[in-house]
């Protein structure tokens, strides 16, 4: 069996769970094909599936995926050998912490030729979040003022992006080190975490989204408008958790508390491909690792102070 490197989660594995090994090269089935793998982008859903025991089955995380394609399955009718992808495999078992992956042909879309692979592995999941939680869940209407509370990661980093081209208002909520950063992306307005608390100001918003902390649900209820709506993208597992347990009863009434797990989605990847081509989204991307560095990567993400994606580049970019 022809082998391949990887990063493989094993919870035995001190200090690191994640172990840089030789495993075998997978083998795509009749309706899968095998991609030779440029980029993968780590995003919450990796180390959160890792400490609630969801482990793929062979063992390697890595969702948000670029490469080109090696070969194809008999059944695939949509790619070739030499085609350039991108995809999200979270639904798909993951894996795009290796040289090689299979994928289905309905996880992935054509990447174009003027999106490098880096930046083509920064969109699958973290900017589909950000898509369908403004547009989907919040409804966001052209004038609407928007909050963002954790507005420097990777969904943060686009959810302002998006926001400005729904055309509205946009206060985000970040630390001092990421004001200019924020306010570069196109937001209105900047609450510095570390010196004010959005929920003790007088304004009220349409859409907040919480994406990073741990405020109270009754204060992000507080500071919407008569009948806007929150919805949670992330925060600590505390928050998500309360979201899920309370915002249904917090609902009641005009003001709407709802929750979000974001679902892959080619039709929203192609549209968000097409902003990037256009200018109108970019991504922000923190730092770049080599795969063997993987564990590395991950303990940085994990400390939730990332000021946009971190990315792991396997081939060239």
């Amino acid at each position: 069996m022809e082998k391949m490197k990887a990063i493989v989660y094993n919870k035995k594995s001190y200090p690191d769970k994640l172990v840089y090994c030789d495993v075998d090269k997978p083998v795509p089935n009749d309706n899968e094909v095998l991609i030779k793998m440029n980029s993968v982008s780590l995003n919450a859903a990796d180390y959160r599936s890792m400490k609630m025991g969801l482990i793929p089955k062979r063992k390697i995380f890595g969702a948000d995926i670029a490469g080109r394609i090696e070969s194809v399955g008999k059944n695939i009718s949509l790619y070739k050998p030499g085609d350039e992808v991108m995809g999200d495999l979270a639904s798909y078992g993951f894996g795009g912490f290796a040289e090689y992956v299979t994928a289905p042909e309905r996880s992935l879309i054509i990447k174009p030729d003027q999106v490098s692979f880096e930046e083509a592995a920064t969109l699958p999941m973290a900017a589909v979040t950000a898509l369908q939680a403004l547009r989907d869940k919040g409804n966001i209407q052209k004038g609407h003022k928007v909050l963002i509370v954790g507005s420097a990661g990777g969904v943060g980093t686009f959810a302002i992006q998006l926001a400005k081209y729904f055309e509205t208002e946009v206060t985000a909520v970040c630390s001092s080190k990421n004001v200019q950063q924020t306010l570069s992306l196109g937001a209105n307005n900047v609450i510095d975490y570390t010196k004010e608390n959005f929920s003790n100001q007088d304004k009220r918003y349409e859409i907040i989204l919480g994406i990073n902390g741990n405020y109270p649900l009754l204060a992000y209820k507080k500071t919407l408008t008569s009948d806007g709506t929150y919805v949670m993208v992330g925060g600590s597992l505390s928050q998500i958790f309360k979201s899920l347990l309370f915002g249904w009863v917090l609902s009641f009434g005009s003001k709407k508390m709802k929750s979000l797990t974001a679902k892959a989605n080619k039709t929203d990847l192609e549209l968000l491909v097409k902003l990037l081509e256009k200018g109108i989204i970019k991504p922000v991307i923190d730092r770049r690792y080599s795969l063997d560095k993987t564990a590395d990567a991950m303990d940085y993400l994990k400390q939730g102070h990332s000021t946009g994606k971190v990315v792991i580049n396997i081939g060239p970019i």
